[in-house]
C-alpha cells in the first residue's frame, strides 16, 4: 500500500483508469500515511470517513465510465479554504470551531472533477508568516533534515502544511494560497513544485482573506505535470468573485514537453542581492545553462524598482489585512470573549483570538491607513507598486518570454531560528517572491538542486499575465535536468 503514496497524480490517474487499483485503496494508503506522520503536524483536521465516502463514489464513477479529470485523487486542502460542514479556522483561535455552510469555489471545482479530500492542512495564522510557526495549532515540521542532523526544520510558509504533506507523500497534491510567496517559498523549501497563478486566474470566493489585491490560490504537487493537471481544475471564472477573470482555462498539461527553443529568458541584475549564498548563485547559473541547452536564449534585464518591493509589500499587505480582519469582532461567529461593554468585548476577543504576528500586522496596517499617515505610507506604496508592474511590462514588451530567478535566499532554516525578536529577518525570506504578487503575475517554483547540507533549493520562473503554459514548459526543462528530490522518511 505504501507504493501507492509514491505515485504522481498522472500515474495514479492512469492506474485508476486501468483498474490497477481502486480509488478506495489509493485513499486508504494515504489515510494510513497521514496517521503515521502526525509528528509533522501537517494536517489540522483529518477527514478519513469523508475521504472514504468520496473514494467509494469515485470507484462507482470510474466503473461506469463517468470519471472526472481528478477522479479518485487524494489531496490536502489548506485551512484557508472554506469547506462545507467541515471546520475551517485559518489556523487562528479567533475562528474557533467555525464550520462554514458553504464551499469555496476552488474546492467545489476540485470535488466536481472527482478529487478526494483527506483533510485540512496547517498554515500560518491567516496566512501571515514565512515558516508556518504562527499557527494556533503549532508549527509544522518539514519532512527534510540537514545531513547528519536531527534539527527540526520549517517547511516554509504560509502554506507549510500543504507543502510538507505533498513532500512527505501524505497526499498526491494540495491547495495553497500565495500573497507574497506562500506557495513558491514552501515549495522550494520542501523540494516540490508550486505555482502562484496570475491574479484573477483562480477564484478567491470562499477563501479566508489576508490581502485581497495580492492573494491567489494555487497547487502544490511533486512534478510539473501534476501541477498543470491540478491547476486546470482549480482555475476558471467565478461571477461571485469580482476580481476573477473571464477567459478560457487552457489544458495546461499540453504545455509539458513543448519546445522552449527560441524563448528569451530574462536574468534580472537586481536579484543579485548582497550576501547571496554562493550555492544560490551557482544554482541560478545552472538553471540558466539548462534552459540554454534546451534552446532558450538568456538575456540580462533590469527591474529597477525591485529594491522597493519588500517595503512596499509590507505596507500594502498589512493595510489590507487590517481592513479584512476587522470583521472578526466576536459578534457573528468564531471566538467571543466577554467585556464590560461592546468595546471591551471587541478588545478582549481580538486580544485572545489573534496571535502575535497577526496583531503586529493589523497594527501596522491600521497605522499606515490612519489619517495622518495614509499619504506618506499607503498611497506611496501603491505608487511604487505601479512602478514595479511597469518594470515587468517593459521587459515583456521587449520580447522576454519569462524571467528566471532564485526562489528563496537560502535553504530551509530550523524551527525557532528566525522567529525571535526581529521580524524583519523573517520577512526577508520573501525578497524574491513579493514582486510577482505586487505585479499580479504568475510565478512557479521548481526543485533544482540540493544545498551543501542536503536540503532542497528551488528556482523561480516568472511569466507574462495568464501565460502559465510557458512556465510549465520551462519548468519541466529544469525538472528533467535537475532530477527529483525526496525526503527520507524519519517520521
Amino acid at each position: 500500500m505504501t507504493e501507492l503514496t509514491k505515485l504522481t497524480i498522472a500515474a495514479a490517474r492512469d492506474g485508476l483508469a486501468r483498474k490497477d487499483f481502486s480509488a478506495t485503496e489509493l485513499t486508504n494508503a494515504h489515510i494510513e500515511a497521514v496517521e503515521k506522520a502526525r509528528a509533522l503536524n501537517a494536517y489540522v483536521l483529518e477527514t478519513p470517513e469523508h475521504a472514504r465516502e468520496r473514494a467509494k463514489a469515485s470507484d462507482a464513477k470510474i466503473a461506469s465510465g463517468d470519471a472526472g479529470p481528478l477522479e479518485g485523487i487524494p489531496i490536502g486542502v489548506k485551512d484557508l479554504f472554506c469547506t462545507r460542514d467541515l471546520r475551517t479556522t485559518a489556523c487562528s483561535k479567533i475562528l474557533g470551531n467555525f464550520v462554514p455552510p458553504y464551499e469555496s469555489t476552488v474546492t467545489s471545482q476540485l470535488w466536481r472533477d472527482g478529487a478526494v479530500m483527506l483533510g485540512k492542512t496547517n498554515n500560518d495564522e491567516f496566512a501571515m508568516g514565512s515558516s508556518n510557526e504562527t499557527s494556533a495549532f503549532g508549527a509544522v515540521v518539514s519532512p527534510w533534515r540537514r545531513n547528519g542532523s536531527n534539527t527540526p526544520l520549517v517547511p516554509g510558509g504560509s502554506s507549510g502544511g500543504s507543502a510538507a504533506a505533498v513532500a512527505a507523500r501524505l497526499c498526491l497534491g494540495a491547495t495553497g494560497t500565495d500573497t507574497g510567496g506562500s506557495i513558491r517559498q514552501p515549495a522550494a523549501f520542501t523540494g516540490i513544485v508550486g505555482i502562484k497563478p496570475t491574479y484573477g486566474r483562480c477564484s478567491r470566493w470562499g477563501v479566508v482573506a489576508f490581502a485581497s489585491s495580492l492573494d491567489q490560490a494555487g497547487p502544490f504537487t511533486r512534478t510539473v505535470r501534476d501541477n498543470a493537471i491540478l491547476l486546470r481544475s482549480m482555475a476558471g471564472h467565478d461571477p461571485k468573485d469580482t476580481t476573477s477573470v473571464d477567459r478560457p482555462v487552457p489544458d495546461y498539461e499540453k504545455a509539458i514537453g513543448k519546445s522552449v527553443k527560441g524563448m528569451k529568458i530574462g536574468i534580472p541584475k537586481e536579484y543579485r542581492i548582497d550576501g547571496m549564498p554562493p550555492e544560490i548563485e551557482k544554482l541560478w547559473h545552472q538553471g540558466a545553462e539548462w534552459l540554454k541547452k534546451a534552446g532558450a536564449e538568456m538575456v540580462d534585464i533590469s527591474l529597477p524598482h525591485t529594491k522597493y518591493a519588500l517595503p512596499a509589500y509590507y505596507i500594502v499587505a498589512p493595510a489590507e489585512a487590517s481592513s479584512n480582519l476587522a470583521r472578526y469582532d466576536g459578534v457573528r461567529y468564531g471566538l467571543r470573549e466577554n467585556g464590560r461593554d461592546v468595546t471591551g468585548m471587541y478588545e478582549a476577543t481580538r486580544a485572545a483570538g489573534f496571535g502575535d504576528e497577526v496583531r503586529r500586522r493589523v497594527m501596522i496596517g491600521t497605522y499606515v491607513l490612519s489619517a495622518g499617515y495614509y499619504d506618506a505610507y499607503y498611497l506611496r506604496a501603491q505608487k511604487v507598486r505601479t512602478l514595479i508592474k511597469r518594470d515587468f511590462e517593459d521587459v515583456f514588451s521587449a520580447g522576454v518570454d519569462a524571467i528566471l530567478t532564485p526562489a528563496t535566499p537560502s535553504a530551509a532554516f530550523g524551527v525557532g531560528e528566525k522567529s525571535g525578536a526581529d521580524p524583519i529577518e523573517m520577512y526577508l525570506n520573501d525578497v524574491f517572491t513579493v514582486t510577482v504578487n505586487m505585479a499580479g503575475l504568475p510565478g512557479i517554483a521548481v526543485p533544482a538542486g540540493l544545498s551543501e547540507d542536503g536540503l532542497p533549493l528551488g528556482l523561480q520562473l516568472i511569466g507574462r499575465p495568464f501565460d502559465e503554459e510557458t512556465l510549465f514548459s520551462l519548468g519541466e526543462v529544469i525538472e528533467q535536468a535537475a532530477g527529483s528530490y525526496s525526503a527520507e522518511a524519519w517520521w
